[in-house]
Parts: structure tokens; sequence; C-alpha cells
């Protein structure tokens, strides 16, 4: 794996440990323990997949818990997703809490697990809870690095954004890592990730601070189409700082934070979709002036989904049809393709119900060629837009799926 993580400032009150268990491949590092204190806010969000995993069931039960029981500890294993492995996954889960719980002696309920790797396979947990006591003993704040290569599968690179900000006088880190390159239309966050931050904030406010962010950054992007089993994001909010308690919408420092928090969630979503299984170009796909945000996504997301556009962006192929048909299958109702307009970047690709009268093919040529390209369309019936982030489809991307198990 190469690394391509940039200046990762640690956080107070957050500590990562990171070993190697031999879940898939012998002497890599796949597991990794993550720890602050009971007073840290925790707030996460996961996979609306019905076929989620069981370290997802047990997580969300667990942080339901967390007035009685305070969440403590993440841990997290790549190379099986226990996912798709019935009763006998849930006791999976349930045990690697129980025992890291009686490792650190803040008992089985201040634990939440996550998985990612190959689904329906049955969990090598005993590597795994052996694998715990030395994450733990590695732990450390500076451990952001480790942490960023040992949650990664077909991942090329570990994937982290880092910030500090200045609030009520007092200095606000954020630090957060990701992992996901396939499988990824998550609905509701990315395959995993997680994000810290030394700000004391109220944990009702973290929860909305990261449904918004997510909601600008994960939920709008997408590799492939398909939702995993195994997706969550985790916000937490260890309070370390010295600035006050940021406890409703209407604190001064409210949106400086959020817009911060945001940022990072941003910067790792598009991260994921950089590292695409195969993926060698970075595709904005921007829908203005619709009716509603609803009909402006269902645009965007069938234009990121059609596996000839894809292609054609493999191909630097400026092949303008591919888009204009994806916009007029996108089950819009009455559109009138007489007022709509489509760009590649400023190039006017279509206008009037066709071929803009200035496109030429060596100016969409010249803009394909790019690595970071930009697909608009203006709707113009109304006041909505939408913007998400895909890429393109490469020949690696079937030949990394079709030899993923092997």
């Amino acid at each position: 794996m190469v690394s391509s993580l940039p200046k990762m400032h640690p956080v107070k009150g957050f500590t990562l440990g990171t070993t190697c268990a031999g879940i898939k491949v012998a002497e890599r590092k796949d597991v990794v323990v993550m720890s602050f204190e009971a007073s840290a806010s925790v707030a996460g969000i996961f996979t609306q997949n019905a076929f989620c995993a069981a370290p997802v069931h047990v997580a969300k039960a667990h942080l339901m818990k967390k007035s009685s029981s305070p969440i403590q500890h993440f841990v997290i294993n790549t190379g099986n997703a226990n996912a798709g492995t019935g009763k006998q996954g849930m006791n999976d889960a349930l045990s690697t809490c129980l025992h890291l719980g009686e490792l650190t002696e803040t008992g089985s309920e201040s634990v939440l697990p996550f998985s990612t790797g190959v689904i329906g396979e049955a969990l090598p947990v005993d590597k795994i809870i052996q694998a715990l006591p030395d994450a733990l003993s590695h732990r450390s704040e500076n451990g952001w690095q480790d942490a960023a290569q040992g949650i990664l599968t077909t991942d090329t690179r570990a994937k982290g954004a880092s910030t500090q900000l200045t609030l009520s006088g007092q200095q606000i880190t954020i630090t957060g890592i990701s992992k996901g390159s396939g499988m990824i239309r998550p609905d509701m966050a990315t395959m995993l990730g997680f994000v810290a931050t030394d700000a004391s904030i109220d944990v009702l406010l973290l929860q909305k601070i990261l449904k918004h962010g997510a909601d600008h950054s994960f939920n709008r992007i997408t590799v492939d189409g398909d939702t995993s089993t195994n997706d969550a994001c985790m916000l937490v909010a260890t309070g370390k700082s010295k600035g006050p308690l940021i406890d409703s919408e209407a604190h001064p420092d409210y949106p400086a934070l959020l817009n911060a928090i945001t940022d990072i969630l941003e910067r790792l979503a598009k991260a994921i979709v950089l590292d695409g299984e195969g993926a060698t170009k970075l595709i904005h796909i921007k829908v203005k002036s619709g009716k509603t945000e609803q009909e402006c996504r269902d645009v965007a997301y069938t234009i990121a989904h059609s596996p000839l556009v894809k292609t054609a962006f493999f191909a630097s192929d400026p092949n303008w049809g591919r888009i204009l048909a994806a916009v007029g299958r996108s089950g819009i109702d009455n559109m009138d393709i007489d007022a709509l307009e489509i760009f590649l970047d400023d190039v006017c690709l279509v206008r009037q119900g066709g071929k803009a009268e200035d496109y030429t093919e060596e100016r969409g040529q010249a803009v394909m060629n790019q690595d970071e390209i930009t697909v608009s369309v203006n709707l113009q019936r109304g006041r909505f837009d939408t913007q998400i982030w895909t890429c393109d489809l490469s020949y690696d991307y079937v030949k990394i799926n079709a030899e993923y198990r092997s």
C-alpha cells in the first residue's frame, strides 16, 4: 500500500493502535483499536443495506445504550466483513467486544466493532482476540498513519485529512481517516470512516453535524452504484480542548465548526472516488435549476452510474451523446430538452435539443484529456441544485473485482 496522507494532527484524548492479526494476509496491518474517555461525545451513521453486517447490528445496539454504558473504544478489522454470517457472525462480533472490554476494564458495551472485507466468510475471531493486546499496547495520539493503513482492503492508498482552526480563542483539531475503493454508493457515509475532534460538542448536536456533513460528502459519491453491507462513519468529540461546550446551532462557534468538519468529510469522500478500483479520473457532476433536489440527484446519479459514460471518460472519448442519453433516461417528467444545457467544464455540448453550435470535437477532447472533469447539466426548470462525485470505469475495475477472493 502506498501512503498518501497529509500531515495528520493528533487529537487530544483520542488514541489509535494498529497490529497484524493475519486475518487474510500474513504480516499485514489488519486490526485497529481506537480509544477515548467515557466523557467523549460519539455519533455514528450506518449502511442502509438490508443485509447489514453483524458488527453494524452490534455497533448500533451499543450506541443506543451509550447513556448507561459510554462508548470508549472502536475495534476495526479488515480482510473479513463478517456479513452474511448469521447467528455465528453476531456471536463473533459480540465476542470481540467482550474481550476488548475485559482487557480495558470498560465492559463489552463500551466497544463498537467494525469489519470490512469479503462477505459470507466466518470471521477468524480467535486471531482478532489474540491481536488485541498488541493493538492496545501500540495506542498513541499519533497513531493515525498506521490506522489508515490498517483499515484498507482493495484500496491502493491510505486516506486521511486533518485541519486546525481557532474557536473562541482556542485551537481546535479535526482529523479523520477513511477506507473505500469499490462497492461505493453508501447511502449513509462511506465504507468506513473515523473522524475525531478535541472540541467539546453536545452529543445530539454532534449527530446533526455528522448527518449534515455526510449528506454533503459521503452521500454524494459513487464508484459503481453498489451499497456495502458494512458502511459506517463515526465522529468523536473528546472535549479535551479548552474551548466552551458547543451545545446548539445558535452557538457563535457552530458555523465554523460545521464547515470545518464537513470539509474534512468531503476531502475523505473525494479521496475514495480518486481511489475507486481502477479509477483514473475524478468526475464532478453538477445539476442545477431542477424543480426538486431529488430530480437533480436522479439526473446526476444516472450519469454517474452509466457504464457507457464512465468508459467514455476512461477512454478520454468526448462521446457527448452518452451523457445526453443518460440525462434523457433519468426519469424526469416533462423534461424540456430544448431548454436544458450540458457542459464539460466550460465547453457547451448540448443546447436547444442538440449539439451546441459552437461545440467542436477539439474543445471536447481537450477537456476529456484532463484527470479532473466537471459535467454540468442546467435543467432550467426550478431553483434546486446538487453535486456528486464519481470516477471513470477502467479495465482494472473488472480485473480487481474478478480476482477479489483469489
